[in-house]
């Protein structure tokens, strides 16, 4: 899902990574929000992402809320020729912090580089920000592509090791389990009446 202010590039950034284009002249605010598929290839895995976007004026930040406890990632957008932008990403923060489950993956992206020109948010200013909150840093320009297709990447990378390290936890505790009840068993097999196995409250207790 992207999140941040309105007229900070969250459309132009979706649309350069699902179509490779770019609406020059065209700006179209979001209302309320609206989402595009994308397939990516990564290595031998073909993975489908959904990514929201989501509308940054005021009077749709309740509708956007109601949407964060189902995103497994979210993009903090700032414009980087829009110092309040930037100054408001903390603000958006903390509405992630309330609304978002704890393991949502972040990242914060300085967008608009192209515009050097008129940069008002330093890079080092950004990475620090993203340092304060322990989260990864990037900055793009959806006008020239620059780092978008990178970040989309970066990010489905980080969301698969996730659910991977996940999936190894969840093997590592049916193993432990499995060890409990084969214990369990086996002390109850030993010391019972041999017609029923009794499991440990690891496990809930029963018969069967």
């Amino acid at each position: 899902m992207l999140l941040g202010d309105s007229c900070t590039g969250k459309t132009c950034i979706l649309i350069r990574f699902k179509d490779n284009t770019f609406m020059n002249n065209n700006f179209i605010s979001t209302v309320g929000i609206d989402y595009r598929n994308k397939v990516l290839e990564l290595g031998r895995r073909r993975v489908k992402l959904q990514v929201w976007d989501t509308a940054g004026q005021e009077r749709f930040r309740s509708l956007t809320a109601s949407y964060y406890r189902d995103a497994d990632a979210l993009l903090l957008i700032y414009d980087v020729t829009n110092r309040a932008s930037f100054e408001h990403i903390r603000d958006w923060l903390a509405q992630v912090k309330e609304y978002a489950k704890d393991e949502v993956a972040l990242t914060l992206v300085g967008n608009k580089v192209d515009l050097g020109h008129q940069r008002k948010v330093r890079s080092d200013e950004g990475r620090q920000l993203a340092k304060d909150y322990d989260i990864p840093f990037i900055e793009t320009s959806a006008k020239s592509g620059q780092n978008v297709s990178e970040m989309f990447f970066d990010l489905t990378t980080r969301l698969l090791n996730a659910v991977e390290a996940n999936k190894e936890g969840e093997n590592d505790e049916k193993e432990r389990k499995a060890s409990v009840l084969e214990l369990t068993a086996e002390i109850n097999g030993r010391h019972g009446d041999g017609n029923y196995w009794r499991f440990t409250s690891c496990c809930g207790g029963g018969k069967a």
